[in-house]
């Protein structure tokens, strides 16, 4: 079996920090690790999403517990199930309807029979097929990670994510790890596919956006670089490296407020790392040319 994936790039792949991710262990919403497989980054994925939308850890916990009660062959909704943010309000999507995940109630007017329908899904389904096709998914997507480490070539490591994908078309890592590899190869037509496959898959996924952003950024369409890097920042208000780039982008077109407010925020997020430097010098930049203006000279 492929190797997990170490904590630390773990949370570098997400853009989460160790505080975040200690606070959801403590909340008992992760169990502890120092490696996650495939599983565990869908559980931290789901997290992020819901509470990028402020759904707060009480009803999290609340509405997982619901799921596991209600739903017969599912161990653990976070990782087996769709959830998403509606407002503040969790859904769960069976067989494409959505459903109250605490409640059980289902968004449109269906019978009785056809709520209990969808709450046996899962048994009809065989759930141990559906788990056995999931893990063999994780192994894909865990292999195409180790690849990369190991500096493999591309054609291997995309046949991996490919493979990760084919068992499990939800897999937004894969879709955008594969896309990644695109970008770097500069086929940035197959870049864009993969990437907005994952959006189309989870439309909250900043990470997705964040990637979009970076593709247009390279193409030199700033506007749709933009467009892409605030919805990652709106999805994740702390995504530390999206306002890096938006910063960059406003002082290109010479929006000095706009790129100082963003210069500020990224500093507060992450102080201490090698881009602070960089930030720090533009910010400082950036205001000089202030007080120049200022004064008059």
């Amino acid at each position: 079996m492929s190797q997990s994936l170490p904590r630390d790039a773990a949370r570098r792949l997400l853009r989460i920090t160790e505080r975040q991710l200690k606070s959801w262990e403590q909340q008992n919403l992760l169990r502890p690790a120092t490696h996650y497989g495939f599983r565990e980054l869908v559980a931290l994925r789901t997290l992020i999403h819901l509470r990028a939308h402020r759904v707060p850890v009480a009803q999290i916990r609340r509405a997982i517990l619901a799921l596991a009660r209600k739903l017969r062959g599912v161990d653990d909704p976070l990782t087996e199930l769709r959830l998403y943010a509606d407002g503040k309000k969790i859904r769960v999507e069976l067989e494409g309807r959505a459903m109250e995940a605490e409640s059980g109630q289902l968004l449109f007017n269906f019978d009785r029979r056809e709520i209990n329908r969808l709450l046996e899904f899962r048994a009809k389904e065989d759930p141990r097929a559906v788990r056995d096709q999931r893990q063999e998914a994780e192994q894909w997507f865990q292999r195409g990670l180790d690849l990369e480490a190991s500096g493999a070539s591309n054609q291997e490591v995309m046949e991996a994510y490919e493979k990760a994908i084919q068992l499990d078309p939800h897999s937004t890592g894969a879709l955008v790890n594969l896309g990644t590899v695109y970008f770097n190869a500069r086929n940035f037509a197959k870049a864009e596919v993969c990437y907005r496959q994952a959006t189309q898959v989870d439309p909250n996924y900043a990470l997705a956006h964040f990637d979009l952003g970076n593709l247009f950024d390279e193409r030199g369409d700033r506007a749709r670089a933009m467009e892409h890097y605030l919805t990652a920042i709106r999805i994740s208000p702390t995504y530390a490296d999206a306002h890096y780039n938006v910063a960059l982008l406003y002082q290109a077109s010479n929006q000095a407020m706009k790129a100082v407010r963003h210069w500020m925020t990224y500093l507060k997020l992450d102080p201490t790392s090698q881009w602070a430097t960089i930030a720090r010098r533009e910010l400082n930049k950036l205001r000089d040319a202030t007080i120049v203006r200022g004064s008059g000279r």
